[in-house]
C-alpha cells in the first residue's frame, strides 16, 4: 500500500527537480503510454471501490484507436486491486448494484452490436450481460429493490428509413433527421425484462431512481442539439411506472451532476447560478415534491466539481479554489448548513468522487502522476491507492509551482508554472500554455499530456506556464463573467501580463516566448500570434478560431455562445467581433504558426484553420503549417493522432524557441515506438 498522507503533504513520488540518478526526464514515448483512472465508485458495505482504468493503445503492438477503459476493483482495506474486465474493452459507468453482489456496467463487447448493460459478480468472475437495446445504452440507474433497472439510450430507427439507407439513400438532413433518447425500465434477473419505454417528451440525458419510491430524476432537454444539453438541461421527476412528469425543476442554464440522497428524501444538483453563468458549479438542494431550490454555498468563491452523498443530511463535495483543491462536507439542516474541511488546499488535485458504507473515494492527480484513486480517512488524511503507473518514478520531474501576479488593471491572477529541468536560474525559453473554455480552469495537479508540453518540454529545456486569465472557473461566478461581451480583450491582455511577470521574475527570455491552446486556448492562441505578434517567436494552434463571424455559423452551440460568452449576437456588432478576430490582424503576423484540427470537428469548424492558414499565407511571410486529423473531432482520441500531435508540437516549438529558426521544419515527421 502506498503512504499514509497527511494534509499538505506531497503524494508519493519522485521530488521535483532533484538530481538522483534517475532516467531523464519525460518524453514524447513516455506520455503516450500513461495510465490513469477515471471513475469510481464504492460498494454499499464500503469494504470496495470498482474503478475505469485507462489504457492507451500500444501502437506497436495493437491497432490504432482510442485508450482502452478496464474494469478495476481496489480492496479499500489493504489498497490491493486487481482487474476484472481488462484487455481489448471500453467499460464505462461502473455501479454496484443496492445488495453488493454484483457490479454494472456499460460496454460494447465482443459480437455486440450495440453498448449493453453487464454485470459482473462482486468476487469476480464472468460477466453476463443483463440488458440489451436496438441502440447504444447511454445510463442506467437500479432501483433500489435490485429488482429494476432504469436505462436511457436513443429511440430505434424506423424500419422504413433503415430499408432506404439499405437502397444507399444516405442523405443526412441537418438538425431534423436526429432521434430523441429515452428512458426504459426493465427487470434485471429472468429471462423476460419486461422492458417498457416511459412515454415523455424531450431527449434524456441523466437517470436516477429514487431511492425506494417508483419516482426517477431525469434530466432531459427539448432536443439532441448539443446546444440544449449545453443551456436547456433541466431536471424532472417522473413516474417510473407511467412516465408522468410529476415535478419541474427550473433550474436556470447549465446542468451537472445530479443524485438522490440514501433515503430518497433529498436531491442535490450542482448547476449554474443564472442562465449567463458560463459553468455549473454552485451546489443546490432540490426540493423533489415542489421543485424549488437553495443554493447549499452563497457566494462561494470557488467552482463544485462532484459531489457525493454518504448521510441522508451529509454530502460531501469535490471543489476548486483557483489552482486548489478542497473537499467539504456540508451536513443539511432546515435552513442551516453546516461546513467543514476535510481535504486541501494543499494536496492532490482532486476531480471526482464516490462514497459508500461511510468510507469516501476521491480521483486525484499530483504534479508528478496523472489520476489516480484515493481514500480519504477524516479530515486531512488521505491515502493513494492506486498506482498506474509505477515507472514514473524511475523520471526526473522539474519543479511545479503556483505563480502569482497583477494585470495591468490591477486584477490578481494566478496560474501554474513548470520550469525547466535544469534550470540553472538563468532565463530562457517559456511556453504560455492556455486553457480552453474560457469557462474551464488549470489545476495544481498533472499537467502533461498529448496536447500540454509540460514535462515534456520542462525536460527539454522549456518552461511551462499555465495560467488562469479572467474569465477562468475557480473563483466564482463574477469572476467568470469578467470576459462576457469583451472577447480578446482584457481575457486576453492577462496572458501579456503573466508573460511580461515572468521575464521580471527571470524566469522567461522575452526574445523565446511560445504561446498554445485548444479550442478557446486555440483562439488565445492565433490572437497572440496576429495581435500580439511581437511578444511571441512560436505559436501551436489546436482546433481554435480565427474569425469570429463565421464561427457563430459554423458551430453546435451558437446559444451558448451567445447566452455566457457574447451576450449579443453577431449581427448586433459585425465589425467588433471582426476586429476580435486573428484573421483581421493577419497581416501583422511575424509569429511561426503551426495549425492542427480534427476534420471532423463539430465545435470549432475545421474551417476556422482554414481560415486563419489562408490569411497568413496571404497577408504575412511568417511560417505557417495546418494539419488536419481525419475522422477526429474537438481533441484527439486515437493514440496515433495524438501521438503525431505531441510529437509536431514539441518540434515547432525546440525549432524556434531554442534551434535556429528560420523556415519551417520539414512537414514529414518520425514517430519512434522503440
Amino acid at each position: 500500500m502506498l503512504p499514509l498522507l497527511a494534509a499538505g503533504a506531497p503524494a508519493a513520488g519522485p521530488v521535483p527537480g532533484d538530481t538522483w540518478a534517475l532516467e531523464a526526464g519525460l518524453t514524447p514515448l513516455d506520455v503516450a503510454r500513461l495510465q490513469y483512472v477515471g471513475s469510481a465508485a464504492v460498494s454499499p458495505d464500503g469494504l470496495r471501490a470498482a474503478f475505469v482504468r485507462y489504457v492507451p493503445r500500444d501502437l506497436r503492438r495493437e491497432k490504432d484507436g482510442p485508450s482502452r477503459a478496464e474494469l478495476w476493483v481496489v480492496d479499500l482495506a489493504t489498497g490491493r486491486s486487481r482487474p476484472f474486465v481488462a484487455g481489448p474493452v471500453y467499460v464505462r459507468s461502473p455501479a454496484w448494484t443496492p445488495d453488493g453482489c454484483h457490479i454494472g456496467f456499460l460496454a460494447k463487447r465482443e459480437g455486440d452490436e450495440h453498448a449493453a448493460l453487464y454485470l459482473i459478480p462482486s468476487d469476480g468472475g464472468e460477466a453476463r450481460k443483463a440488458l440489451e437495446l436496438e441502440t447504444d445504452i447511454a445510463a442506467y440507474s437500479f432501483a433500489s429493490d435490485g429488482r429494476r433497472v432504469a436505462v436511457t439510450a436513443v429511440e430505434p430507427e424506423p424500419a422504413s428509413r433503415r430499408k432506404d439507407r439499405d437502397r444507399g439513400f444516405t442523405e443526412e438532413v441537418y438538425e431534423e433527421d436526429w432521434r430523441s433518447r429515452r428512458v426504459w425500465v426493465a427487470e434485471l434477473f429472468g429471462e423476460n425484462a419486461n422492458l417498457r419505454p416511459l412515454g415523455f417528451a424531450g431527449h434524456v440525458h441523466q437517470v436516477h431512481w429514487r431511492p425506494h419510491a417508483d419516482e426517477l430524476a431525469v434530466t432531459v432537454t427539448p432536443t439532441p442539439a448539443v446546444d440544449d444539453s449545453y443551456v436547456r438541461q433541466r431536471v424532472w421527476i417522473v413516474d417510473a411506472t407511467t412516465g408522468a412528469v410529476r415535478c419541474r425543476v427550473a433550474n436556470p442554464g447549465k446542468l451537472g451532476a445530479v443524485a438522490w440522497n440514501p433515503t430518497g428524501d433529498r436531491l442535490a444538483m450542482i448547476a449554474a447560478e443564472d442562465e449567463h453563468d458560463p459553468s455549473a458549479g454552485r451546489l443546490m438542494e432540490v426540493d423533489p415534491a415542489t421543485g424549488a431550490f437553495r443554493d447549499l454555498l452563497p457566494g462561494y468563491l470557488g467552482e463544485v466539481e462532484d459531489f457525493a452523498w454518504t448521510a441522508s443530511d451529509t454530502l460531501v463535495a469535490v471543489t476548486s479554489e483557483g489552482v486548489r483543491t478542497v473537499v467539504l462536507r456540508l451536513r443539511l439542516a432546515e435552513g442551516a448548513v453546516r461546513t467543514e474541511r476535510l481535504a486541501g488546499p494543499r494536496g492532490p488535485a482532486f476531480t471526482r468522487i464516490g462514497a459508500g458504507g461511510g468510507r469516501i473515494c476521491l480521483v486525484g492527480s499530483t504534479a508528478w502522476h496523472p489520476a489516480e484513486l484515493f481514500r480519504l480517512d477524516g479530515p486531512g488524511r488521505w491515502e493513494r491507492l492506486t498506482d498506474s503507473n509505477p515507472w514514473l518514478a524511475e523520471r526526473r520531474m522539474a519543479r511545479q509551482e503556483v505563480v502569482t501576479f497583477h494585470a495591468r488593471d490591477g486584477l490578481e491572477l494566478e496560474g501554474v508554472l513548470i520550469r525547466r529541468l535544469d534550470d540553472d536560474g538563468r532565463p530562457g525559453p517559456l511556453i504560455l500554455s492556455v486553457h480552453g473554455g474560457p469557462e474551464s480552469h488549470i489545476r495544481n495537479g498533472w499537467l502533461t499530456s498529448y496536447s500540454l508540453p509540460g514535462q515534456v518540454a520542462a525536460a527539454r529545456g522549456m518552461a511551462v506556464f499555465y495560467p488562469n486569465y479572467r474569465g477562468s472557473t475557480g473563483r466564482g461566478v463574477a469572476f467568470s463573467k469578467l470576459g462576457q461581451a469583451d472577447p480578446a480583450g482584457k481575457e486576453f491582455d492577462d496572458l501579456v501580463d503573466a508573460v511580461d511577470h515572468l521575464v521580471d521574475l527571470g524566469v522567461a527570455d522575452p526574445d523565446r516566448v511560445g504561446v498554445t491552446g485548444g479550442s478557446y486556448g486555440g483562439y488565445a492562441t492565433a490572437w497572440c500570434s496576429t495581435r500580439y505578434s511581437e511578444r511571441f517567436a512560436a505559436g501551436v494552434m489546436f482546433v481554435g478560431i480565427s474569425d469570429k463571424v463565421s464561427k457563430v455559423g459554423t458551430t453546435d452551440i451558437p446559444d451558448e455562445e451567445y447566452l455566457v460568452h457574447a451576450l449579443f449576437r453577431p449581427w448586433e456588432k459585425w465589425m467588433f467581433l471582426l476586429e476580435r478576430s486573428p484573421i483581421y490582424h493577419a497581416g501583422n503576423c511575424r509569429t511561426p504558426l503551426l495549425i492542427l484540427h480534427g476534420k471532423a470537428d463539430p465545435r470549432v469548424h475545421p474551417g476556422q484553420s482554414m481560415e486563419m492558414y489562408r490569411h497568413l499565407k496571404l497577408r504575412s511571410r511568417a511560417p505557417v503549417r495546418l494539419v488536419f486529423y481525419p475522422g477526429e473531432g474537438h481533441g484527439n482520441r486515437r493514440a496515433a493522432s495524438r501521438y503525431d500531435y505531441h510529437l509536431r508540437m514539441l518540434r515547432w516549438f525546440e525549432h524556434y524557441l531554442r534551434g535556429p529558426g528560420g523556415p519551417a521544419p520539414d512537414w514529414r515527421i518520425e514517430h519512434p515506438l522503440e
